[in-house]
């Protein structure tokens, strides 16, 4: 059960709120749609009720607010836009990625792209997708962790119909199991041809919150289409034969040439148009939208259109007829009157002479999702109800095959009353630990980076080999004097950049919820997985220079040092300072640039700071520094303990290493006030 309670954006200037006090629910077992012009506050809305946009009221996810739930993921699958992913992260290896973020198994991946018809698009990569295909790995995204909850905005955008009849015939599916879900679109006519429900709203406003069959009788009704030069003088023409037989018709001039006449048919139209000599280049019955939600029991009205005033009246006649397929084969049938009767085909066994809303209830306990504890199960809205007579609304699409075995399956696995999801949950501490290491090695970036850096760094040692003025360490760093930082420490903060702002360019992990869910949990596997890249970087960086070196001009160059722990201590908190610096500037700032540009601007602005600061003497030593600290833990350490520790603080005492050590310090605080006051939890 979802419920949205007094949903209202907050105000522009100068211009009403996008969505004002916006209330209205969408029941389990049944799909509903929310329809709106273009504009209208549909997308707001969706935001709002994912807390992605600051505003008032509350939408309870069966239950609870979705800051509430623990895993907001598993709850609540949502498809806004087109899939956010890297655009040369291949298929499987995205739905892998937001498989360890939502805490399903990686296998849960293939097997929705199973489900969802993709199978042998595994391989490709997300920017060669097409609208379609876009959209069917959106939704095996937000299907991943099987949430009872699917939130979908504008899902048929650009799809062909053959596309639009298999997308909601898989939300149909959805359904059928107990989950709720709830699609924006403009178009009423698939409203009422896809939904259960449709709540139409205006200007951010509700309008209307009808069944199915209510919205279909106030706002679609049969028109007859007429395309002709002459559009005003066979508008008087029907006007006249009209009130010459006693009959309500209603004209309405769509265009220059085209007309819209409600109330009667083509023969009629078209047998006019040849008694007087009127010219038609189109005549077609069609099905039209009103353009606003009318009262339940129109009222008579006039239309004047070219001249013609004439009367209208809206005559519609309700006949019950419902058609539920929940698998192949299974066809519930509704004949008219006031009675249904279906018979619904489950992995479970058929379950005949009851209504569509028991049949759901059925479904749902052999394996769909739930009501929390300590709520009762809603009784949910008839899968099909009832349409007019003179506007048959096609009936729901059939469910792709594997889509059809998949909850076939479920239901012959399922005991019993179960309710939970079947979908195995793979949680615990390393959960983002999994997720980073996905993300990171899903792309050829950090493989492009340390080609790159390997490349440059070896060039530069050859060049300041050649001039033998350099000190040995800078030369195996590849660090002239001239410039801020060598290369390896410039990749380093490269890949910490790319670990928030990649998120924030394409915000795969919390594409349903905006922003990246920023906890310690995730920031803690971003700085260590970070720290192992730039360590092995360094690493591969020092290699390739020595290998240069040694091939060009033979050992010459390379002496054995005399001291290599404290140069090794250095060169570490380098490269490791610089990647974290990369991270926390990427996730405070939300963009990869601005993170790299808080890495240059370390020895570029602050390290002259701290040089400026240091200068001079000291008017108190600061010698015993490890002798004090040694007496202020209760545990004895080893006598090389004074050795690391005076070596830590040597290089914490350069200036390079103070200037990092700042501004890690200023990072991690504003990381902290920025994105840990979050309610989104990881």
């Amino acid at each position: 059960m979802l419920q949205a309670i007094g949903l209202t954006s907050t105000p522009r200037r100068d211009l009403p709120p996008l969505v004002d006090d916006l209330t209205f629910e969408a029941r389990p077992g049944c799909v509903t749609a929310l329809l709106g012009e273009p504009g209208s506050g549909k997308t707001t809305a969706l935001r709002l009720m994912l807390e992605l946009e600051p505003g008032r009221g509350v939408t309870y996810f069966r239950g609870r607010p979705l800051h509430r739930i623990p895993h907001p993921g598993r709850e609540v699958g949502v498809l806004l836009g087109n899939v956010p992913g890297h655009p040369s992260r291949t298929v499987r290896n995205q739905l892998r990625m937001l498989c360890a973020a939502v805490g399903v198994p990686a296998s849960r991946a293939d097997a929705m792209m199973e489900v969802v018809g993709i199978g042998g698009l595994r391989d490709q990569r997300l920017g060669s997708l097409s609208a379609g295909m876009d959209r069917r790995v959106g939704l095996a995204a937000a299907m991943l962790a099987d949430p009872c909850t699917l939130l979908l905005d504008e899902p048929t955008a650009g799809l062909a119909p053959r596309e639009r009849a298999w997308l909601h015939g898989l939300l149909r599916g959805h359904a059928s199991l107990g989950g709720a879900v709830l699609f924006t679109t403009d178009d009423a006519k698939e409203a009422a041809r896809s939904a259960d429900r449709v709540v139409s709203i205006a200007a951010g406003r509700l309008v209307a919150d009808q069944d199915a069959a209510d919205f279909a009788r106030t706002r679609l009704r049969p028109r007859v289409a007429v395309r002709t030069p002459h559009a005003a003088r066979l508008a008087d023409v029907l006007g006249r034969e009209a009130r010459a037989a006693h009959r309500v018709v209603e004209i309405v001039e769509e265009s220059g040439s085209r007309l819209s006449v409600y109330g009667s048919n083509c023969a009629e139209v078209g047998e006019a148009a040849f008694r007087h000599g009127v010219l038609v280049h189109q005549l077609a019955d069609e099905t039209g939208d009103t353009g606003a939600p009318v009262p339940p029991v129109p009222q008579a009205r006039t239309r004047t259109g070219s001249g013609v005033r004439v009367e209208a009246r809206a005559e519609a006649r309700v006949e019950a007829a419902a058609q539920v397929r929940t698998g192949p084969g299974a066809i519930a049938a509704g004949g008219a009157g006031t009675g249904v009767h279906a018979e619904f085909r489950t992995g479970t066994g058929t379950v005949a002479g009851i209504g569509p809303a028991a049949a759901i209830a059925h479904a749902s306990a052999a394996g769909g999702c739930g009501e929390p504890a300590g709520e009762g199960p809603s009784a949910p809205v008839p899968m099909s109800a009832p349409v007019p007579a003179s506007e048959p609304v096609p009936a729901p699409a059939p469910e792709p095959a594997r889509r059809t075995r998949a909850l076939a399956r479920r239901a012959r696995h399922a005991r019993p009353g179960r309710t939970a999801p079947v979908v195995r949950r793979v949680g615990g501490p390393l959960r983002p630990l999994r997720y980073e290491l996905r993300r990171v090695f899903g792309t050829a970036a950090p493989f492009l980076t340390a080609a790159l850096v390997v490349a440059v760094s070896a060039a530069t040692a050859l060049v300041l080999a050649r001039t033998g003025h350099t000190p040995q360490n800078r030369v195996l760093a590849a660090w002239p004097e001239p410039f801020p930082l060598p290369p390896a420490a410039l990749g380093a903060g490269l890949l910490g950049a790319l670990a928030f702002g990649e998120e924030y360019r394409y915000p795969a992990l919390a594409a349903d919820r905006g922003t990246v869910p920023r906890r310690l949990g995730l920031l803690t596997a971003k700085l260590g997985v970070c720290a192992a890249l730039a360590l092995a970087l360094g690493a591969l960086a020092v290699t390739a220079d020595a290998a240069a070196l040694r091939l060009v001009f033979g050992s010459a160059p390379l002496r054995a040092p005399a001291e290599w722990l404290a140069p090794a201590a250095s060169w570490a908190g380098l490269l490791v300072g610089c990647g974290w610096a990369g991270v926390l500037a990427s996730g405070v700032f939300r963009s990869s640039l601005a993170g790299l540009g808080a890495v240059l601007a370390v020895p570029v602005a602050v390290v002259p700071l701290v040089r400026k600061a240091l200068e001079g003497q000291s008017a108190y030593p600061a010698s015993g520094v490890a002798s004090r600290l040694r007496a202020l833990v209760s545990a004895p350490w080893p006598p090389e303990g004074d050795r690391f520790v005076l070596g830590a603080l040597r290089v914490m005492a350069q200036p390079v290493g103070t200037a990092l050590v700042l501004s890690l310090m200023v990072l991690l605080c504003a990381y902290g006030f920025t994105g840990l006051r979050a309610r989104v939890r990881w």
